[in-house]
């Protein structure tokens, strides 16, 4: 019986949709982070009845046929890249971000990789890095005798000096954006990696068009709405429940065709 397998396919879809929401509420308060969403495609149709095909006498054609869909299959897990609200920390170097474009980071293998999540801080060298020790690009270095550090939101990063009055220019933060954010590799780490899909990343100075303003003292929220996932989440248990239902109905037809044969 054919009910059985569709109907299977459709808990599979659902066990996957409640696990994208699961993921999106584990990370409610993660800095940057981008909300998934699942999708779906629905799968083969097998012809019961082709329409258009000739009727019994052959004198006109079928005006619609009989096509049988075999359930439903996942396509893609879309990150939606939107903006998250800001919030203030009074972190000199928490940086947040105000529109379009991606902070640059490099890893660990030297490959320039990209986050939205700026909670960044200094190493042993004074170095701008993330939580993680990865170094921001352009590489921006905090002299040991800074008192302030300054940064506008075009991306310009000034430092105090203790004695000195004139502010000291440490260098330029720049920002990439993509084409197409939704085919970034997501690593984990608040960290994404570009792809074919994503398109090569263009960069630009902050506040450029395409590109958002730095915010000092900021850090952008997770875009997770807990009120959408959890309504998400309802929806996703009754469709299962449903298809539950189904393969339950099934089993009771088949019961009863083998009851009969005995």
């Amino acid at each position: 019986m054919r009910a059985l397998a569709i109907a299977a396919t459709g808990m599979n879809a659902q066990q996957l949709n409640v696990e994208v929401t699961a993921n999106n509420i584990a990370n409610i308060n993660t800095t940057g982070f981008k909300r998934g969403r699942a999708e779906f495609t629905d799968l083969l149709y097998q012809t019961e009845r082709l329409a258009g095909a000739p009727e019994r006498g052959g004198e006109s054609a079928v005006p619609e046929g009989a096509q049988l869909g075999l359930g439903v299959r996942a396509t893609a897990i879309r990150n939606l890249h939107q903006q998250g609200s800001l919030s203030s920390t009074a972190n000199k170097l928490d940086l947040a971000l105000n529109g379009p474009g991606w902070f640059q980071i490099s890893g660990a293998d030297g490959e320039t990789l990209y986050t939205r999540a700026g909670a960044f801080n200094k190493n042993a060298d004074g170095q701008l890095v993330t939580a993680d020790g990865y170094a921001v690009e352009p590489s921006i270095t905090i002299p040991s005798n800074t008192v302030e550090v300054l940064i506008n939101q075009t991306g310009q990063v000034f430092a105090r000096i203790d004695g000195q009055s004139a502010l000291q220019d440490l260098g330029q933060l720049t920002l990439a954006s993509f084409a197409n954010p939704a085919g970034l590799d997501p690593l984990g780490g608040n960290l994404y990696r570009q792809t074919e899909a994503s398109g090569s990343a263009t960069t630009g100075v902050p506040g450029d068009a395409g590109f958002g303003s730095v915010h000092q003292g900021y850090l952008e929220n997770s875009n997770v709405d807990s009120v959408r996932e959890i309504t998400h989440l309802i929806a996703a248990q009754r469709a299962y429940e449903l298809n539950s239902k189904i393969i339950e109905a099934a089993d009771q037809m088949l019961a009863t065709v083998s009851q009969g044969i005995r």
